[in-house]
């Protein structure tokens, strides 16, 4: 079925939801991976150089936000890896998705409301559009 399942990750509680759904799609077939997949933002990156005394601490930082959803992974025993990629988070995830020729994207929706969607965008709301794949947006 989906063997190249992307799970675009942020690491928050919306992420670990949509990280039981591409488990619950992987188990379909035995082969599938899970690629976590994890966009470090030029925009946030920015502060968080200037707020860090190291690379290292920056590095440790960035690895707590995505440990629940690895964790959870790891205890259900998935086949999955991590990636991670550097840019806006909506259109590196879809580029990634399109040179990796993944066959579904799995991402959770930040629960935004209509106003706040219109002004702001989402990036469950920027993937949808631009994917050229399946998506699905766990709420």
């Amino acid at each position: 079925m989906y063997k190249h399942i992307l799970l675009a990750s942020d690491g928050s509680e919306n992420a670990v939801r949509a990280a039981k759904e591409a488990v619950k799609l992987a188990s379909y077939d035995k082969e599938s991976i899970i690629d976590v997949t994890y966009v470090i933002d030029f925009e946030k990156s920015k502060t968080d150089v200037l707020h860090s005394n190291s690379s290292e601490a920056i590095d440790v930082e960035r690895r707590k936000k995505n440990s629940k959803v690895i964790q959870y992974l790891q205890d259900v025993n998935a086949n999955f890896k991590t990636t991670i990629l550097r840019g806006k988070p909506g259109p590196e995830i879809v580029k990634y998705a399109d040179d990796q020729k993944v066959d579904i994207i799995v991402i959770g929706s930040r629960g935004l409301n209509t106003l706040q969607e219109m002004v702001l965008g989402s990036v469950s709301h920027k993937v949808m559009k631009r994917a050229h794949c399946p998506a699905l947006i766990v709420k």
